[in-house]
């Protein structure tokens, strides 16, 4: 990993196989806490959303489409004209959500104690996010782990556990979600420093895309990975046993390392907006709401579009 520090002292906190319910019982409330207090300071921006689903009153009529309940179709619309609809109604609850974050090594790094580590910000913000879809009616999943997204105040807690049980990512040694199939019309959002290699997140995104989903990439950074502040003699060490480098005047590699890393953003940018999927970086030295506010107004952008995949505008926490 280009840009971290050592930071073995650190590695694999809060997942300990030895201590995982003890760790389980100590942390997860305070996380669950922080995640609602995050939550809480844009709740007031929350409003309630017209949109497809069971309820009762009629929303609008559509064409029909493969995997549609018979017991859907509008006989007396459809006797109109030589296409069959279906009658769509309002309801508050949208297409699921699915989130996932990165587990990897990588997302271990801090480069100071005042810091979290990137894994523990992407949990804090995949939860608060969690915490505005719920109480917008949403219903989600954890991605890898759940057979099915589901709504309900419940849901916080159970998605906490899951992912402090050790096994939160689907495939944590690679750094990006394993293959696996969404439910139709889902939506993604995907928590990483996406430091893989810029083929694999592609395919990966395509590979979503192709199957209708809209999704979101936040790519969580430490200040030192964006900035790589070091001077002088630096010691590096990779925590995906990729070794240590040792440079003698860091300071003097900082303009190639930023231009690299600016290209890496546009190049996840061009990704993302390729498939009509949004993207932001975030930086572990920022609040959190900023990143929290950008992400929950971009996603609910598509919740209410429903399946259209139109591009999504780049937003920026």
């Amino acid at each position: 990993m280009v840009g971290a520090a050592s930071d073995k002292a650190g590695r694999g906190s809060g997942h300990g196989a030895g201590h995982a319910a003890e760790q389980l019982a100590s942390t997860l409330p305070p996380l669950l806490v922080a995640a609602e207090r995050v939550a809480a300071t844009i709740v007031q921006g929350v409003h309630g959303r017209r949109r497809v689903g069971s309820g009762e009153t009629f929303w609008q009529f559509r064409r029909y489409q493969g995997g549609d309940s018979a017991s859907t179709i509008d006989w007396r619309q459809s006797a109109k004209s030589q296409k069959i609809f279906v009658r769509e109604t309002e309801w508050e609850a949208a297409q699921s959500v699915w989130l996932w974050r990165d587990g990897s090594p990588s997302m271990t790094y801090r480069s100071a104690n005042r810091l979290e580590r990137k894994r523990e910000r992407a949990e804090l913000l995949l939860l608060a996010l969690v915490s505005l879809l719920l109480r917008g009616g949403e219903h989600v999943g954890l991605y890898g782990r759940d057979g099915s997204a589901t709504g309900g105040r419940a849901t916080l807690s159970r998605l906490g556990a899951l992912l402090h049980d050790g096994r939160g990512g689907v495939d944590e040694s690679t750094g990006l979600p394993s293959p696996g199939r969404l439910p139709r019309f889902a939506q993604m959002v995907l928590f990483s420093d996406f430091l893989s290699p810029m083929a694999e997140i592609e395919a990966m995104v395509q590979r979503f895309a192709d199957q209708g989903a809209r999704g979101h990439l936040l790519q969580i950074l430490d200040p030192a990975e964006a900035d790589l502040p070091f001077r002088g003699r630096t010691e590096f060490e990779g925590l995906e046993d990729e070794g240590r480098l040792v440079i003698g005047r860091v300071e003097s590699l900082r303009d190639g390392y930023l231009a690299r890393m600016a290209a890496r953003r546009q190049a996840l940018l061009d990704i993302a907006r390729k498939v009509g999927w949004g993207f932001a970086q975030h930086r572990t030295d920022r609040p959190p709401q900023t990143a929290l506010m950008g992400l929950y107004q971009a996603l609910s952008s598509g919740l209410d579009s429903g399946a259209s995949q139109g591009p999504s505008p780049e937003y920026r926490p």
